[in-house]
């Protein structure tokens, strides 16, 4: 009798290791719950802008490498009125049409809405040499192939040059971009989201709006060190909306975990670094892993944000212009 209790309850433990087994097996990719939304399609009826390029310029921060960039134009650019400006990293990944971040068609339609001025977007890729590949959906974003690492995860000043005192003066020669620095924004995800940040905190008088997705504020090259920095460091004039998801890499390498290597966690002791500073800061997290899965979703909330000052208060009932769509040609 005991016998058969005995292989009953080995029976139900059995039971019990493959339900836990098949639920494990069942889990569901957390990044699957996140979809673009209607603002990342294109809607009959909008203006689209163009994307011109790619161009290609050699570097003198980074000798012997080229970076190879687009420009998104807005069907309202009108080039005796200065426009605003939103940079992004890894621009291949961010400007197409068919990715994950879909940001020029994101543009399209908050630019024609009246809920981000007219700008110009700038997507740049990482640096490379003439011989290494440039990095695409098929070829990856740059990691290990090009310049990305060096440039995006280094705490020095010298990708901020390429922005500013290369890239964007060359832009600057063929479009009329607003010299006041509360007019430009970059951003980036990954290692292009500390990238940009840097450029940020480098340049106040360039850039004063950041966009982070999973930023990697992490050990790659330091980064893990911005938190210090920050509450070191005078305060600076910039806005910044951080995003990031709890399953995002978490630390564990060779077995062991090291903080400094917590994506998730260095984000959020960004967050706490710029509270504590006071800085015009939003952030907000989710459950996906590392990648563009809840970034994607939520730019077009993200850069609503960031250019909430474009979104004018009407008192005015007669004000037709700013309840007017915004339309190629008009007063804007």
């Amino acid at each position: 009798m005991k016998s058969g209790i005995v292989a009953l309850a080995f029976l139900a433990g059995v039971g019990t290791t493959l339900v836990v087994a098949q639920n494990q097996a069942a889990k569901p990719n957390p990044d699957s719950f996140y979809k673009l939304g209607p603002d990342s399609q294109v809607k009959e009826g909008v203006p689209r802008g163009e994307i011109k390029g790619p161009f290609m310029l050699p570097s003198s921060a980074y000798p012997g490498t080229q970076h190879t960039y687009w420009v998104y134009v807005p069907a309202q650019y009108d080039a005796k009125k200065p426009a605003s400006l939103m940079v992004f990293q890894d621009g291949h990944a961010h400007v197409g049409p068919d990715g994950g971040f879909r940001a020029s068609i994101v543009m399209d339609n908050l630019i024609f809405r009246r809920e981000i001025p007219v700008m110009l977007g700038i997507f740049i890729n990482p640096g490379r040499t003439p011989q290494q590949d440039e990095p695409s959906a098929q070829r990856g974003w740059g990691d290990g192939f090009t310049n990305r690492g060096q440039e995006y995860n280094a705490l020095d000043d010298k990708y901020a040059r390429v922005v500013t005192d290369e890239i964007l003066p060359e832009v600057e020669k063929t479009y009329s971009i607003s010299k006041d620095p509360e007019q430009r924004g970059i951003g980036g995800t990954s290692s292009g989201a500390i990238a940009a940040f840097g450029v940020a905190w480098h340049r106040p008088n360039s850039f004063r709006k950041v966009l982070s997705i999973v930023g990697s504020f992490t050990n790659i090259r330091g980064g893990h060190q911005y938190p210090d920095i920050i509450a070191k460091e005078k305060k600076k004039p910039l806005r910044v909306f951080l995003c990031d998801g709890r399953n995002d890499l978490r630390g564990v390498r060779n077995g062991k975990y090291d903080a400094t290597w917590d994506w998730y966690l260095q984000n959020v002791r960004m967050k706490d670094a710029l509270t504590k500073k006071g800085y015009d800061l939003n952030y907000t997290w989710g459950i996906n892993n590392h990648g563009g899965a809840f970034g994607g979703q939520i730019l077009p909330d993200m850069m609503r944000w960031l250019w909430r000052d474009a979104q004018k208060d009407i008192t005015d009932p007669d004000d037709q212009i700013e309840r007017s769509l915004r339309t190629p040609g008009l007063d804007h």
